[in-house]
């Protein structure tokens, strides 16, 4: 098959196309011939040499895929409601930027009737990251006010989505006013442009002084600071990821005083059965609203497969909305 792996830790241009044998799948997976597969930041930290694949995955980059199952025990694919030819898209352990593609059961779910391959292979990751981060850990109910910190991300189009759609106000943060439009138009409520304006002081004067009730960050660093202060008591943030660093300074008596929590997960080095069991709160909750039409795929950009360092550019520059996605 061909895949794209990463020759050495480095630039976009350390990815090359390259032939590699087929994977084999082993008890409780399945084989996906892989028609589009998501691009994601992790997979730029770890072509960058700063995110291994843990233990026993694939050292191929690529961690969602979309197309259909081509593998595995018939009997085991059966009792887990799958059978040769479905149509899925799949959370991977790695390996995901190729042809073929191994995924365990409980981290594939049905491709929507309406959807194409390349719109599906855009969903896993990011789903399951807001689901955990913002429905799980930080506990999102409706009526609060949700801060997204880079809306304008696969993330953060992700979690403006499902928040609006369990009833709750959005505001985001983005880098320029084009991208503050088109979070608007996805179905934020207020979009903060970052770069002209003080996001504490806006998120302030946006809730009459209460300040949001969950934070999604990816940046960290000197924002956890910034972010306590437009926190509303009992307020909750959670951290994905360190792009402005791993170390933050904060005033922890505001923290003690207001009841405030600050959580943050990981999701590649979760076991198979903690991913297994969101996949099933994915399929029984965000299922439906897919079905429904009430979750719409942003897909800013394809790439041909042997095109994935000038995807990589693409995504390092942020100067995209939505996601790229590679296609064989």
């Amino acid at each position: 098959m061909q895949a794209i792996e990463i020759s050495q830790p480095g630039g976009p241009e350390v990815l090359r196309l390259v032939e590699r044998p087929e994977p084999m799948p082993g008890p409780g997976e399945l084989l996906i011939e892989v028609a589009a597969s998501g691009i994601n930041r992790p997979d730029v930290l770890q072509r960058a040499g700063a995110y291994p694949p843990p233990p026993g995955a694939s050292d191929l980059p690529g961690l969602e895929v979309a197309g259909r199952i081509v593998g595995g025990d018939a009997a085991a694919l059966s009792a887990a409601g799958f059978r040769l030819g479905d149509r899925v898209c799949a959370l991977t352990h790695g390996g995901g930027y190729a042809q073929r593609c191994v995924a365990p059961f409980g981290q594939c779910l049905p491709v929507p009737a309406a959807y194409s391959d390349i719109e599906a292979a855009s969903l896993p990751e990011t789903l399951f990251t807001v689901w955990i981060n913002v429905f799980e850990r930080a506990r999102l109910q409706p009526g609060e006010t949700l801060l997204v910190q880079g809306g304008s991300s696969g993330i953060g189009v992700t979690a403006i989505q499902l928040a609006k759609a369990f009833g709750c106000r959005v505001i985001v943060t983005v880098g320029d006013d084009a991208k503050a439009q088109a979070c608007r138009e996805i179905g934020a409520d207020e979009a903060i442009n970052y770069r002209t304006q003080d996001f504490v002081a806006e998120v302030r004067r946006l809730t009459e002084g209460r300040g949001a009730d969950v934070i999604l960050d990816m940046v960290a660093g000197s924002y956890v600071a910034r972010e306590i202060q437009c926190l509303a008591d009992d307020g909750r943030l959670s951290i994905i990821a360190v792009q402005g660093g791993s170390k933050a300074e904060f005033d922890a008596g505001a923290l003690l005083r207001r009841r405030l929590t600050i959580t943050g997960s990981t999701l590649r080095p979760r076991t198979t059965e903690y991913k297994a069991a969101i996949g099933a709160a994915l399929r029984a909750r965000v299922w439906p609203l897919i079905e429904a039409g009430r979750f719409k795929p942003m897909i800013h950009k394809t790439f041909p497969a042997a095109q994935a360092a000038q995807a990589h550019e693409l995504m390092e520059s942020s100067q995209h909305v939505g996601k790229l996605v590679l296609t064989w």
